[in-house]
């Protein structure tokens, strides 16, 4: 192993004895009940959506190499491919949804797809009874199609879901165009784009075919919505890749070049260390390190 760095846990879906549908719900105390070895605080890449309220308490967790605080009224959402750890949650109550990808409706452009969207984020005091009241009509049903099967029904408890989905989402998050109009679509488009094809194209004028907008016109919607410019996001979304695999994988750093989609380690190097002010291999020990149990 490369500079003696531990693998992530890479966590896969699989739903309790008898609920064999695509959602799941517990709690932290059940969290913790189920993990008395404390491994929830070590680094895990889930392949699946984790959405969580807290009801009580505090602590934090650390999303895609950032610390979070956990306070009443915080909102988490974990999403596939994030490297991720519940750091201190000791202290914290409310519920947990484990969800599969492809489970929840589609909602439209919401955080739900945005893998780039904060992890956390608060919830204001009217909204969260109705939250709290949301996730237990879901828990409710989840609970009696695992105690009686015949009256399951996977379609109920996805809208159920998506109700709960669209009541923690933040407000501008549930109509994200309302002033945004056609600046907001492109963006949307570019994003979409990026998202699926940036281990292959490193530069913006790559994405003016598959999204039918000029790169000024790409630049100046995404700078827009998202406070950079495209050059800049498209940069954005490919260090946290990098940081994933350096931290998730032993994979040489030649190899999370490929990847990536670079020539070669030496012009990953230099992007790398333009972005972090580090080379990777000296960034992945500082991770390992950081990440290493008391």
């Amino acid at each position: 192993m490369e500079n003696g760095h531990r693998a992530v846990r890479q966590l896969h879906y699989l739903p309790a004895l008898g609920a064999a549908y695509g959602v799941e719900v517990l709690s932290f105390a059940r969290l913790r009940e189920m993990d008395r070895a404390g491994v929830r605080t070590r680094p895990q890449r889930p392949d699946f959506h984790v959405l969580a309220l807290v009801a009580s308490g505090s602590g934090s967790h650390v999303a895609d190499f950032e610390t979070y605080r956990l306070r009443a009224g915080s909102v988490a959402w974990i999403r596939p491919g994030m490297v991720h750890r519940w750091s201190d949650v000791n202290g914290v109550d409310g519920p947990l949804i484990l969800f599969r990808p492809g489970f929840l409706p589609d909602l439209g452009p919401t955080p739900a797809w945005d893998l780039s969207a904060p992890a956390t984020w608060h919830l204001d005091q009217p909204l969260r009874p109705l939250a709290l009241l949301a996730a237990d009509h879901l828990r409710g049903e989840h609970d009696l199609a695992v105690r009686v099967p015949r009256l399951a029904s996977p379609a109920l408890l996805s809208h159920l879901l998506a109700a709960l989905v669209l009541r923690v989402l933040p407000g501008e998050a549930v109509n994200p165009t309302a002033g945004g109009g056609r600046c907001h679509d492109v963006f949307l488009r570019y994003r979409a784009a990026v998202e699926e094809h940036f281990t292959e194209w490193r530069q913006v004028a790559d994405y003016t075919r598959v999204t039918g907008y000029d790169r000024r016109t790409l630049t100046r919607a995404t700078r827009a919505a998202a406070g950079v410019g495209a050059k800049e996001f498209l940069n954005q979304r490919t260090l946290l890749e990098a940081k994933r695999l350096l931290a998730h994988t032993d994979l040489p750093v030649g190899r999370c070049a490929q990847r990536l989609g670079f020539r070669d380690a030496a012009n990953f190097t230099t992007f790398f260390q333009r972005g972090t002010g580090q080379p990777p291999s000296t960034w992945r020990t500082a991770d390992a390190r950081a990440n290493r149990p008391s």
